[in-house]
C-alpha cells in the first residue's frame, strides 16, 4: 500500500473486476438460477451448474468495489456534493433500465414474468416493496442496499465524521454486524445497517483508507476483522439457498472464494499501473451497471425464446454477448449524456438553494 496520499485517478483494474462480478453473476442466473427452484428457465444447464453456482458471490465482490469506491467519492467532498454525484450515479440507468424491462416484460412476458403499471409506478423510486410492490427485476435489492450505505456515508459526511471519524465509525459498524448476525438475528437491524453485507462495504473502505492514507495498525486490524466476520456472515445466503434450492457452496469453500474476493480488490488497487486506463476499460466499466440492471429477466424471456430455434447453449451466450452489445449502447448513447445533464442541472439546484439558505440566514441574524 502507499505510504503517502493518493492521488484520485481512475484506476482501470477496479473496472474489469467490476465487469467480472457482473459476469459473474449473469453466469449465476443463466446456467443455475434460471432452471433452479423457480424454474424460470425451459431448461437447465447441469454440466455449467456446479460452477455457475458460485455466481451469486459476484454481489459480495461488488459490495467490495463499491466501499473502495464509494470511499473515494466522497474524498475531499461534501455531503451534497457527494449526494448528487451518487444520485447522477445510479438513477438515469436505473430509470432507463428499469423502463426497458417493464416494457419488454409487459409485452412479451410470461405467467412466471409478468408486471404492471402499478409496479412500475413504485419502482421508480427505487424502494418497490415499500410500496408493497415487487421489484421490476430481483436484482434490485442489492441497489437498495447501496442506497443504505450512501446515505449512511452523506450523513457521516454531512456531520464531519467522516473525514475525522472513519476508523471509529467502521469499528462501530462492524461491531453491530457482528452482534446482530451472530446473536441478534433482527431483520430491521439488518437493512437498517446493512449488517449481512456490511462487512464487505466496511473491507473496501478500509482498502481505500490504506491506499489512500499509508498503513496504521487500527486500519489494518479492522480490515483482518472485516474479513473474519465477512466469513461468517456469508453463511447467510448459504443456508438460504439451502433451504431454497437444495444446494449450496460449502463453507469451506466459501471462506477461499472470499479470501480471492478480497485479495482481487487488494491486487487491483496494488496493479493499477500495469493496465492503463483507455476508452475500453472505461466503457467495459461503464457497461457494467445496464448489463447488471438488464440481464436477468429479460435473459430468460429470450433464452426461452431462442433456445428450440438454436438450442439452449447457443441461446445463452448469445444472450449474454446481446446484453453486454446493449449495455454498452445504453451507457454510451444514453446513460452518459443523461448523467452530464442531470449534474448540471442538479448542481445549479442545490447552489441555488444554498445561497437562499445563506440570505435568509442571514436576514434571520439579530442586529448587533
Amino acid at each position: 500500500m502507499n505510504t503517502r496520499p493518493a492521488g484520485q485517478d481512475y484506476i482501470a483494474t477496479l473496472d474489469l473486476l467490476r465487469l467480472a462480478a457482473a459476469l459473474a453473476v449473469v453466469f449465476f442466473h443463466y446456467f443455475f438460477r434460471g432452471a433452479a427452484a423457480e424454474g424460470y428457465l425451459a431448461e437447465g444447464y447441469p454440466l455449467a451448474a456446479p460452477v455457475a453456482l458460485y455466481g451469486y458471490l459476484g454481489v459480495n465482490l461488488f459490495f467490495l468495489i463499491s466501499g473502495f469506491v464509494i470511499a473515494w467519492s466522497a474524498e475531499n467532498r461534501s455531503w451534497d456534493q457527494f449526494a448528487i454525484a451518487r444520485f447522477v450515479r445510479l438513477y438515469p440507468g436505473f430509470l432507463l433500465c428499469m423502463t426497458i424491462t417493464f416494457a419488454i416484460i409487459a409485452l412479451a412476458g410470461s405467467p412466471l414474468l409478468s408486471a404492471s403499471f402499478s409496479q412500475y409506478a413504485a419502482n421508480l423510486s427505487m424502494f418497490a416493496p415499500a410500496f408493497g410492490q415487487p421489484f421490476m427485476d430481483g436484482v434490485y435489492w442489492s441497489i437498495v442496499l447501496e442506497l443504505v450505505f450512501y446515505g449512511w456515508v452523506t450523513l457521516a459526511l454531512f456531520t464531519g465524521l467522516f473525514q475525522k471519524r472513519k476508523l471509529e465509525l467502521i469499528l462501530v459498524w462492524l461491531a453491530i454486524s457482528a452482534l446482530n448476525e451472530f446473536f441478534l438475528g433482527s431483520g430491521a437491524v439488518r437493512l437498517l445497517f446493512i449488517t449481512e453485507f456490511g462487512p464487505f462495504f466496511a473491507a473496501g473502505v478500509l482498502v481505500h483508507h490504506l491506499h489512500a492514507h499509508g498503513r496504521s495498525l487500527l486500519a489494518l486490524l479492522l480490515l483482518a476483522a472485516a474479513f473474519l466476520i465477512s466469513c461468517g456472515t456469508l453463511s447467510v445466503t448459504q443456508h438460504w439457498m439451502q433451504n431454497h434450492y437444495g444446494i449450496a457452496v460449502s463453507s469451506a469453500n466459501l471462506v477461499v472464494a472470499n479470501i480471492v474476493m478480497h485479495g482481487a480488490l487488494i491486487g487491483a488497487v496494488l496493479l493499477r499501473c500495469r493496465v492503463r486506463p483507455s476508452s475500453l476499460t472505461l466503457a467495459l466499466g461503464g457497461l457494467t451497471y445496464p448489463l447488471y440492471l438488464l440481464h436477468q429477466e429479460i435473459g430468460y424471456l429470450a433464452i426461452n425464446a431462442a433456445a428450440p430455434l438454436v438450442g439452449k447453449w447457443f441461446a445463452a451466450f448469445g444472450c449474454i454477448a446481446l446484453m453486454l452489445s446493449a449495455s454498452w449502447a445504453i451507457w454510451r448513447t444514453c446513460e452518459r449524456p443523461a448523467q452530464r445533464l442531470l449534474r448540471i442541472w442538479l448542481g445549479r439546484a442545490v447552489d441555488a438553494g444554498l445561497a437562499r439558505f445563506r440570505r435568509v440566514s442571514v436576514k434571520a441574524q439579530p442586529a448587533e
